[in-house]
């Protein structure tokens, strides 16, 4: 075992104590800059041993989930209000797209409605040949990137499996 103490730490393994450390900070273990100073520690840290101290006194993760209590939670609320629940299973390159669409599309109906406005005549709504058609290819791409997600397995750890 001493011989482990003396093994220098790599780079994951210096991450692995800081990644540990804010999990104590996040669960009130750990004061701000009783954090911030070992953290500085692990990642001047070189050798096992000089790491080992830095997590001593806090508990190992499969007791913390032990010790965690077993009372439902209730989910948080959506921020975003109904739409975030349907973008949050997205890509983020689909969640781009209909951004950059919903911006597009708000364009055209300003113009549309100003143009309507100062002519004093309501004109033909052709704001919806801008979003119809790429509209209905990103739902429809959305509808389909949702399905492949949730027909995917899924590993314990909630990670996809790979194929």
């Amino acid at each position: 075992m001493d011989g482990q103490q003396t093994m220098r730490a790599s780079d994951r393994d210096r991450q692995e104590v800081v990644d540990r450390l804010r999990g104590a900070l996040q669960d009130g273990r750990l004061q701000m800059d009783e954090f911030v100073d070992r953290m500085g520690q692990a990642y001047q840290a070189l050798t096992y041993g000089d790491l080992a101290p830095l997590h001593a006194d806090l508990p190992t993760a499969g007791s913390q989930r032990q010790a965690a209590p077993s009372a439902p939670s209730a989910p948080p609320a959506p921020a975003c209000g109904p739409w975030r629940g349907v973008l949050a299973g997205l890509p983020t390159t689909l969640k781009v797209l209909w951004t950059i669409w919903l911006a597009i599309v708000s364009i055209n109906v300003v113009v549309w409605g100003l143009v309507s406005v100062t002519t004093a005549h309501l004109l033909y709504p052709w704001p919806l040949w801008v979003a119809g058609p790429w509209g209905a290819a990103l739902l429809a791409i959305s509808a389909g990137a949702s399905q492949i997600r949730r027909g995917r397995p899924t590993a314990p750890q909630g990670r996809p499996v790979k194929a």
